[in-house]
């Protein structure tokens, strides 16, 4: 593959730091070399993994398998086709989409977020209320397991019986097989899709895709079923590091995204990111913006603002990251997803003239998908909007991203921007790499060890406390 022909995302060292922050690109070469001590601490990481050698008990959990594994996975795609893992994957997305109209998406939180980042952003947005012709033959999909809600429960179970002459399939996501909500959703959704095959055991079990740990009770649950394939998730990648594993690229499979694509995108992140210095490397100069002005500013809370509907779920994805990942020891900046231009009439108020403890990142595609759409002139004009025709949407979007930026600038409210050179699975395999290493990195910037959930495993811990009451 031609790697010039991939667009980079694209920033300005010099001008990430917009006009009266008090900030400078100084700044940003200032801290640079701890960045890059970082970074190689990162990569450090990365090789401890993959010696096997014990592991220090501060860096325990260890989790740096994420960082190369684009590269491992292509490599083996290329070496063995349709043996390897990918190879498998590709097969099975394309055997599931032939076999079924609907998939549900059984998982929480890492094991359920970037399947969904990825289907809003690259699917159409109205994918599941097309026709399947419409849909290039793929599947609709939904998300569950990912609460406790029995209505919401009731309700897509409800869906898929009045659509019985369609058939469904299951993919189920949880590393240890554990996770309460996610496994009492398989039980409940198994028995549901038992009926809907009039017990037929056999088709059952080719309807049901697990993807888990090496050791897990899903994996003894899916072997005693007799599921006809089982997806690993790799040892050494967390949950919320997992979106470029068989946990985000099956569901991304089943609906013909183009997962080599993605995973090409991020080796192109991967290399940038070893082979640059601060001040030229996305992921150093993002860290380093985001650190100065936590440190200097205050700004403890990190608004993600992203310029269009299709990206609130990549904003979600994020969150987590972020939070379950520097969210630890009484730090941690405070992730906050925004979708503009719908939230400049909710959260605007508040970013525009509420405390001043917030970093704006715009997140933006320079390129819509599909021919803008133009105003046009009218002879009815009580809009007044007829010295506006020609005009388009995406000028519009521009005029309100420019002016936004100008209004927060003239009262000294700081911005970053993040540009997509379009919305596809190059750009997207870029970003979510970028932001995975970027918040590794920063973890050990400032001693923060970015692996591991142990506040989350605690609502757990009680959680089951109370279930089991006698």
């Amino acid at each position: 593959m031609n790697e010039s022909a991939i667009p980079p995302i694209t920033y300005d060292p010099a001008g990430v730091l917009i006009r009266e922050t008090g900030l400078s690109a100084a700044d940003l070469a200032w801290l640079g070399p701890r960045l890059e001590a970082a970074r190689n601490e990162v990569l450090d990481d990365l090789a401890l993994w993959h010696s096997g050698e014990p592991v220090p008990k501060e860096k325990q959990p260890l989790d740096a398998g994420f960082i190369d594994l684009p590269e491992r996975l292509l490599d083996q795609y290329r070496a063995k086709g349709d043996q390897s893992e990918l190879g498998r994957i590709l097969a099975t997305g394309n055997r599931l989409a032939g076999q079924v109209d609907r998939v549900v998406v059984l998982g929480i939180g890492g094991s359920y977020m970037g399947a969904r980042a990825l289907f809003e952003a690259l699917c159409h947005p109205y994918h599941n209320e097309l026709p399947r012709t419409h849909r290039s033959m793929r599947p609709r999909i939904y998300f569950a397991g990912n609460n406790a809600d029995n209505d919401a429960a009731v309700g897509l179970m409800e869906l898929l019986a009045c659509q019985s002459q369609e058939r469904w399939g299951i993919i189920v996501i949880s590393k240890s097989g554990s996770t309460l909500e996610t496994a009492v959703a398989l039980r409940v959704f198994l028995d549901h899709l038992a009926q809907s095959c009039g017990g037929n055991v056999d088709k059952v079990h080719e309807l049901v895709i697990p993807i888990t740990g090496v050791k897990s009770r899903l994996r003894s649950l899916a072997t005693a079923m007799g599921c006809t394939e089982i997806f690993p998730i790799p040892e050494g990648v967390g949950g919320r590091f997992s979106i470029l594993s068989a946990v985000g690229l099956l569901p991304a499979a089943v609906l013909g995204i183009d997962v080599v694509k993605l995973l090409e995108g991020a080796a192109l992140t991967n290399k940038r990111f070893c082979n640059s210095s601060s001040g030229q490397n996305p992921v150093l100069d993002y860290v380093g913006v985001c650190r100065l002005m936590e440190t200097r500013r205050g700004a403890t809370t990190r608004v993600l603002s992203t310029w269009g509907d299709r990206m609130e779920a990549v904003g979600l994805w994020y969150d987590q990251l972020l939070a379950e990942s520097l969210g630890k020891n009484g730090q941690g900046a405070l992730p906050l997803t925004v979708v503009n231009t719908r939230d400049l009439h909710s959260r605007g108020q508040q970013h525009q003239e509420g405390r001043r403890d917030k970093l704006i990142t715009n997140l933006v595609v320079e390129k819509t998908r599909h021919a803008p759409i133009e105003i046009k002139p009218s002879t009815m004009n009580q809009d007044l909007l007829n010295e506006l025709a020609g005009k388009t949407l995406p000028d519009v979007l521009r005029a309100a991203l420019a002016g936004t930026n100008r209004a927060y600038a003239d009262d000294r409210r700081p911005t970053a921007d993040l540009r997509l050179p379009r919305l596809d699975e190059w750009s997207l395999g870029q970003l979510f790499q970028m932001l995975m290493l970027a918040t590794a990195v920063e973890g050990r910037l400032v001693g923060t060890n970015p692996y591991g959930q142990p506040g989350v495993e605690a609502y757990k811990t009680h959680m089951n406390e109370y279930l089991r009451a006698k």
